[in-house]
């Protein structure tokens, strides 16, 4: 499984980044999450607000920050 999480590196995209490695972790899933800070590579995604975050190609979240309960289910699904 691979996971992006978008964003420039604000405060958002940091807790976001800390969220997803700690639900990959309780889910024991082998993932690897990846910090893309990269504005063109972010907006090859087709996102335009961060944080994101997209879990095999699939964006799950846009423009905000999620809930630990919302990532467990998309890296379980």
């Amino acid at each position: 499984m691979e996971i992006k999480v978008l964003g420039p590196g604000c405060p958002k995209c940091e807790t976001t980044e800390k969220l997803v490695k700690e639900a990959v972790a309780e889910a024991g899933v082998d993932a690897k999450v990846e910090k893309v800070t990269d504005i063109i590579e972010i907006a090859k995604h087709g996102v335009f607000m961060t944080p994101s975050v997209v879990i095999d190609g699939e964006v799950k979240c846009v423009g905000k920050v999620p809930k630990k309960e919302e990532i467990e289910a998309w890296i379980k699904s």
